[in-house]
C-alpha cells in the first residue's frame, strides 16, 4: 500500500506537467490569433506532383521567394545557418509584399510587420546577383477535412487562394483563415 502512493504521486505530476505544457502551446497560438497584427498573403502554385499528402494543402507565397538585393547588413558566412528577418508591407492591391530582409534584427517601423522565418543553411552561391533566397514561414500548411483538398489545390493553381495571417509581436505567423476568392473557406478558432 505504501508504494502505491509514491507511484501515483509521480504519475500525477507527469500528467500535470503534460497538460501544463500542452496549455503553454495552444495558449501561445491562441494569443497570437486573438492579438497579432494581420496581414494578407497571396500564395503562390506548387508542383502539382506535390498537391494532397493526406488532409492537408500546401501552401506558398510570393513572400517566401527573397531577391538577395532586398538584403540590408552583412551576408552569413559560408556554412552557417540562421533565421531571417523579412519587413513585409502592404502592397496596392491589399496583398503583403516583401520589402527588406536581413539576417540581423530590423527595427519595427509604422505600417510594417516582420516576420521570422525557420532556419535556413546559407551559402556563398545563394548571394549571386540576380538570385533569390526561399524561406519558410511555418505556415506552409494547411489542414483541412478529409476529401475537401482538391478544390483548394485548384483555386490555389489558378491563383484564386490567399490567406489571412496573424504575425506576433516576436515575428511569429499563424494561419487565421484560408479563402477562395476573397471570401473565407476555413477560418481558425481561438481554442
Amino acid at each position: 500500500m505504501i508504494a502505491t502512493k509514491p507511484f501515483a504521486a509521480v504519475a500525477l505530476l507527469v500528467a500535470v506537467a503534460q497538460t501544463a505544457i500542452l496549455g503553454f502551446m495552444i495558449e501561445g497560438r491562441a494569443s497570437i490569433l486573438r492579438s497579432g497584427t494581420e496581414v494578407l498573403l497571396k500564395t503562390a502554385p506548387v508542383d502539382p506532383r506535390d498537391l494532397l499528402r493526406g488532409d492537408y494543402v500546401v501552401l506558398s507565397y510570393d513572400i517566401a521567394t527573397v531577391p538577395v538585393s532586398l538584403f540590408k547588413g552583412p551576408k552569413p558566412t559560408d556554412g552557417s545557418s540562421g533565421s531571417v528577418e523579412v519587413r513585409i508591407k502592404p502592397g496596392v492591391d491589399g496583398f503583403w509584399t516583401v520589402a527588406e530582409a536581413s539576417t540581423e534584427p530590423l527595427q519595427t517601423e509604422e505600417g510594417s510587420v516582420i516576420l521570422h522565418s525557420q532556419p535556413i543553411q546559407f551559402s556563398d552561391w545563394q548571394w549571386a546577383e540576380g538570385s533569390s533566397l526561399f524561406l519558410s514561414y511555418g505556415i506552409e500548411r494547411y489542414y483541412v477535412p478529409e476529401g475537401e483538398g482538391r478544390p483548394i489545390e485548384d483555386g490555389r493553381n489558378e491563383g484564386r487562394v490567399s490567406v489571412a495571417v496573424r504575425v506576433s509581436d516576436e515575428g511569429v505567423a499563424q494561419i487565421r483563415a484560408l479563402m477562395l476568392d476573397g471570401d473565407p473557406l476555413y477560418e481558425e478558432p481561438l481554442y
